[in-house]
């Protein structure tokens, strides 16, 4: 299957909290885009990699990505080793993605500036000839994505774009509520995280008001581009006025 977008989180819940609604705007938009979570979670306080897989899969049809795989690294132990890069690269030139949508290289979370790391380098050695990776007995064809871009979890950045997502909202907030270990349960009687309270659930919908506010618009996901964007003509920029 060729795949127009990958999404490369640490954990599962990384991408449907961060750009979950770019997902569904761009299925919705005819565009096949697939998942790969790094990790299993299973370092996370609530829940188990069982359930969280479990949990996974019914966020990836409600987001409606056409695939979603684990790398299965270590939680908590994202090495940017040539083991680990040779993962993600695999899965990278199976699937072809035309971009790549990864995490900011800043962050509170360690495992997130690991997997930038890993996810940017990755990127690259992808479109080595000599860096041979195969799956089963099939050889596969170098191939680097045309561009990466990063999408904001704890840590703010100035965004190079902000893609509107007002229309998805309520499907990505499921997408997001998939996840019942992870966030606001008061059926639950785990202990209490950051993300568990209703508080962080309350500060994801302000963020994205924020940013959608900025392109006037009720929601928006920020992202941003590590190289310069092209634009077919000024004319059919659509900006706010300041």
């Amino acid at each position: 299957m060729k795949l127009d977008v990958l999404a490369i989180g640490a954990h599962p819940d990384d991408i449907e909290l961060s750009c979950g609604g770019t997902v569904i705007r761009l299925v919705h938009q005819g565009r096949k885009v697939g998942i790969l979570d790094l990790t299993e979670g299973e370092l996370g306080t609530r829940g188990s990699r069982e359930i969280r897989a479990s949990e996974a899969a019914d966020a990836a049809a409600l987001l409606g990505a056409a695939v979603r795989e684990n790398a299965r690294i270590p939680d908590g132990n994202i090495e940017n080793s040539h083991e680990n890069r040779l993962k993600v690269i695999r899965v990278i030139r199976k699937y072809r993605p035309d971009v790549l949508l990864i995490p900011h290289p800043i962050d509170r979370h360690p495992d997130h500036e690991h997997a930038h790391t890993l996810a940017r380098e990755a990127w690259f050695y992808a479109g080595l000839e000599k860096v041979e990776v195969r799956e089963g007995s099939k050889l596969l064809e170098p191939f680097r994505p045309r561009a990466y871009y990063h999408f904001m979890q704890w840590f703010e950045f100035k965004p190079s774009f902000i893609v509107d997502v007002t229309p998805y909202y309520d499907q990505r907030l499921q997408a997001v509520r998939a996840f019942r270990s992870q966030f606001f349960d008061p059926e639950s009687n785990e202990r209490e995280t950051v993300l568990s309270t209703p508080e962080f659930m309350e500060m994801v919908r302000t963020r994205l008001e924020y940013y959608g506010q900025r392109i006037g618009r009720t929601y928006g996901e920020p992202f941003f581009s590590p190289v310069p964007l092209a634009v077919p003509d000024l004319w059919s920029l659509n900006t706010t006025e300041p």
